[in-house]
């Protein structure tokens, strides 16, 4: 039912929205090709909503008719706006008229030419918006770096870098000439680390097949580390049976390891410089509004001294708000992804950083501290559900680790 009454808005967002067109223009090939447009949107979207609407696996071709459909129906969308403001307008300019005219009819004035063309003009920037994200936005990896300082760093590791990325979603990806620059990008950054929180697929194992051998050029003196994101579950696919789901996720977790990948599900690792050391911590995902909770901080944490520098990796930076940034042991740096920073938002370094992700998370990209603690959300490698990027670029992080000097 709720499918019948999305379609039906959309007919009527559409019928209204023709209007402005009607105003600036009577050419019948400008009507017709707008009405051809609007029936193979419609008809694309009956054609998913009744085949697919139960699914909720991302593959390119449905990402890609969603892409279309929002840069269709967003214009249409603030055409209305436009349009239904200047009807109200015009309804008490009738209304005053009928009131207080020599006649005392109900006269509507036509719409005006300026007001549809300025409606027109303004949703076209949204129009090609859409389409230069998905050409072009998608694959405009930005190398973000920063450098932290701690009091309890120890010494040999002043100066360690550690390179960050996350949701991946290799079963999104479809050039794969850009997907190698990104990879070599992360390689030229040099850095002691490299760790990857969460999202290495969509839904399914295979869909690393084919990206298998590129991510395992990856290089880090110190190793690469990883942890599991929730769609890395295999949880959003309708199986056959839990042995298959189980299966699948068994070569997940094999591929990693095929990979140089040292994944780690609840459990840690220590690095080591000339006696000092510092931890870096995996936990499996642990989310909030429904999502999986399989993280263990605790056993995550066996054998690791309470004061020992600590860096944790956590897909998702819901729990770092929940329950690390208060966490007794300190976990000094906490590296989270999931958000995507919604892949879509404004940024303008000092000025202004929005997305409306932010309505849903409080941590939702960048560098964020508490208590003394620190949070990198990575904004993602990849891409999901609408196939592209619009000024939340995908994000390679390169953060620099600094003992923090102290001054008299």
């Amino acid at each position: 039912m709720r499918w019948f009454l999305f379609i039906l808005f959309y007919i009527l967002v559409d019928i209204y929205a023709f209007q402005a067109v009607k105003t600036i223009t009577k050419s019948p090939l400008i009507y017709g090709f707008y009405v051809v447009i609007s029936l193979m949107v419609l008809a694309g979207l009956i054609y998913e909503l009744s085949f697919f609407g139960s699914s909720k696996m991302m593959q390119p071709p449905k990402m890609y008719f969603f892409g279309i459909f929002l840069a269709v129906f967003v214009p249409k969308l603030l055409l209305v706006i436009f349009m239904f403001g200047e009807d109200i307008l015009r309804f008490f300019v009738g209304l005053f008229m009928k009131i207080y005219g020599s006649q005392g009819d109900f006269y509507m004035p036509s719409r005006r030419k300026f007001v549809s063309t300025i409606a027109l003009g303004i949703a076209a920037i949204p129009f090609a918006s859409l389409l230069y994200g998905m050409i072009q936005g998608k694959y405009d990896y930005r190398v973000l770096k920063y450098a932290l300082e701690f009091d309890d760093l120890p010494d040999e590791f002043d100066g360690f870098t550690l390179t960050q990325i996350s949701d991946v979603h290799c079963g999104s990806f479809d050039n794969r000439r850009k997907v190698e620059y990104a990879v070599n990008l992360i390689n030229e950054q040099q850095s002691d680390i490299i760790l990857f929180t969460g999202d290495l697929v969509n839904n399914t194992a295979d869909e690393l097949h084919d990206w298998k051998n590129l991510f395992s050029t990856l290089k880090a003196p110190q190793g690469i580390f990883s942890v599991l994101g929730n769609h890395d579950y295999g949880d959003y696919v309708k199986w056959k049976s839990a042995s298959a789901k189980a299966e699948n996720f068994r070569r997940l977790i094999d591929s990693q390891k095929e990979m140089g990948w040292d994944l780690l599900r609840n459990e840690n690792r220590i690095l080591e410089r000339n006696g000092q050391q510092i931890a870096i911590v995996g936990v499996e995902n642990w989310g909030e509004n429904g999502f999986k909770q399989s993280g263990d901080l605790d056993k995550a944490s066996e054998g690791i001294s309470g004061n020992m520098f600590k860096i944790l990796l956590s897909h998702d930076p819901s729990h770092w708000q929940s329950k690390v940034k208060t966490d007794r042991r300190n976990f000094q740096l906490t590296l989270s992804g999931h958000t995507h920073g919604m892949q879509f938002g404004i940024e303008i370094p000092g000025i202004i950083k929005w997305s409306p992700i932010k309505y849903r998370y409080k941590n939702w990209a960048g560098i964020y501290e508490e208590f003394g603690r620190y949070i990198n959300v990575n904004r993602g490698f990849g891409y999901l559900g609408y196939p592209g990027r619009i000024g939340i670029w995908p994000e390679i992080t390169v953060i620099q680790l600094k003992k923090k000097q102290n001054t008299v």
